[in-house]
């Protein structure tokens, strides 16, 4: 059974989510996106499973597929170099509209040679993991990793089309399924109680065996993108309000880091969410509670509640130094005032630097009460 829905958001560019809907997509982007050449990139694994029907509506003859491996080491200059080169050796122009067919580090990554080759080209996303759906494939965020840290080179590049086909999940391991959750809590942490609260009662559900086939999952995912687009219409270059999206992501990305990325982005912001609330707690700045409120949450998706006891408090402070948000030396976190309301901060900017002490002794507390920590 085939479903399409077109999200109605502030967005310049369409979403649409439903099932089945890999095999429109070359009607969908000869519609939003025409040009003479098309190249998709795509995640190795998923081009096994999905290419094949994603690039039949397309001219073959005109049409490239370039795979990435697997995994977070893809999102590097080494990949960034390899494609635009075999992309230009192919001959792509500014005649050339690139597909991103994968996850956050595909689409990531594909984004980011979108917006720099001949100095900015189409792009469309094909999120095929639930992360990259309700996440990076909305707001036009691209970029790639370096040795100091996450998504510190880039660029801002809306796409022209995103296509979002929940059909796609049921290839995915449940763990993969269960990154992206995080990010759903996230949203409704961050703007949305009743979207919150409404997720929580199918978080065993949705994280289980048959969570991709529940009839409510392509409601609640273009619930979740219509929360972050509303943001991200806002505040499209996060000089202000867009900061809020980083809720949790100050912590988690000093846990990706100091793991060298063996921990996956969902879990460590499954983590940063709860150690953030409960940073916020000690602040003053929301109610006692929130943060068991987002561990509950957290665990019921099967994530973790806790840091990995196999690294330091002082190295994970030491890590929140190389984040984007540092200003000055000083280290800025998106906090939460309340379900579903974010802190402004001291200047309006919605974020605020926090003290190292103060991020100890949320760390220490989070050790102390978690019960799911990461291994």
């Amino acid at each position: 059974m085939v479903s399409d829905t077109r999200l109605a958001l502030p967005l310049a560019y369409p979403v649409h989510v439903g099932r089945g809907l890999l095999g429109s997509l070359g009607r969908l982007v000869t519609e939003h996106a025409p040009n003479h050449r098309y190249a998709m990139i795509a995640d190795e694994a998923v081009a096994r499973h999905h290419a094949e029907t994603a690039l039949a509506g397309l001219p073959r003859e005109r049409t490239a597929l370039l795979t990435v491996p697997s995994g977070e080491a893809s999102k590097c200059r080494d990949e960034w170099a390899r494609l635009t080169d075999g992309l230009l050796a192919w001959g792509a122009g500014r005649d050339t509209t690139i597909i991103a067919l994968g996850g956050g580090v595909t689409g990531d990554l594909a984004g980011f040679v979108a917006a720099t080759l001949h100095r900015g080209v189409p792009l469309v996303q094909v999120p095929t993991s639930l992360l990259a759906m309700v996440d990076s494939s909305v707001g036009g965020k691209t970029g790639i990793d370096t040795k100091a840290g996450k998504n510190l080179v880039g660029a801002f590049h809306d796409p022209s089309l995103v296509v979002v086909d929940v059909e796609v999940l049921r290839t995915l391991p449940e763990g993969s399924r269960r990154e992206g959750l995080a990010e759903m809590i996230k949203h409704g942490l961050i703007a949305d109680a009743d979207h919150f609260t409404a997720l929580c009662g199918h978080l065993p559900a949705l994280a289980g065996a048959g969570g991709h086939e529940l009839e409510v999952l392509p409601a609640l995912i273009a619930e979740s993108i219509a929360i972050k687009a509303r943001v991200v219409a806002e505040d499209a270059r996060e000089s202000g309000r867009r900061q809020v999206l980083n809720a949790g992501h100050t912590i988690a990305h000093a846990i990706e880091h100091t793991s060298e990325f063996a921990v996956p982005h969902g879990a460590a912001v499954a983590v940063g969410l709860v150690v953030e609330s409960r940073l916020s707690e000690m602040l003053g700045l929301t109610e006692v509670g929130l943060a068991e409120t987002v561990a509950l949450a957290v665990r019921r998706a099967g994530l973790p509640d806790g840091p990995p006891a196999s690294v330091s408090d002082d190295a994970l402070i030491e890590a929140t130094r190389s984040d984007k948000k540092a200003r000055e030396g000083r280290v800025e976190y998106a906090l939460p005032a309340g379900l579903g309301a974010m802190d402004r901060g001291p200047t309006a900017r919605w974020s605020r630097p926090v003290s190292d002490d103060d991020v100890r002794s949320a760390l220490i507390e989070s050790r102390r009460t978690a019960q799911s920590p990461l291994g």
